[in-house]
């Protein structure tokens, strides 16, 4: 046994640094990024709450899962008329705002002081897209990860 701890072997490398050297996964996360960069130049639609906010206004829509709350966004009213028949809801009229995507993860993320991301177009299945609360997506002062550093 004491000749394999002399011997010149390099120590192995942390499974996170193994992980993305493999090309599939630089390949999801270069994915990613380019879907990022493209939300956050793409305005959206975000449906409003049905009750008023805490200044009385109506907050933004949002949905709690797994203790993180996300901010629903919409890519277009088709995608939100999609929601709104998933939930049995497509008769009633939806007021919404037309914001952003920067805007909803620089601004309406961390004002919501809890952990927050968004849901991009969550009745399409596969198609939506969840922008979690991690370094890279939305504020390090906000990123649940930003102890660990394992951002983007």
């Amino acid at each position: 046994m004491s000749d394999y701890l002399d011997m010149d072997v390099p120590a192995p490398e942390p499974a996170l640094a193994v992980a993305s050297e493999d090309p599939e996964v630089e390949a999801r996360r270069r994915r990613f990024t380019e879907l990022l960069d493209v939300f956050r130049e793409t305005p959206v639609l975000v449906p409003l709450g049905d009750g008023p906010g805490p200044d009385g206004e109506r907050g933004l829509r949002t949905a709690d899962w797994n203790g993180v709350r996300f901010i629903l966004a919409f890519s277009d009213g088709q995608a939100l008329a999609r929601y709104a028949r998933a939930r049995g809801e497509f008769h009633r009229e939806w007021v919404y705002q037309t914001i952003l995507g920067a805007r909803l993860l620089d601004v309406a993320v961390p004002a919501a002081g809890v952990p927050c991301g968004v849901a991009l177009d969550c009745a399409d299945g596969p198609d939506g897209v969840v922008f979690p609360p991690v370094l890279g997506v939305v504020p390090d002062e906000v990123a649940v990860d930003r102890e660990q550093g394992d951002g983007l």
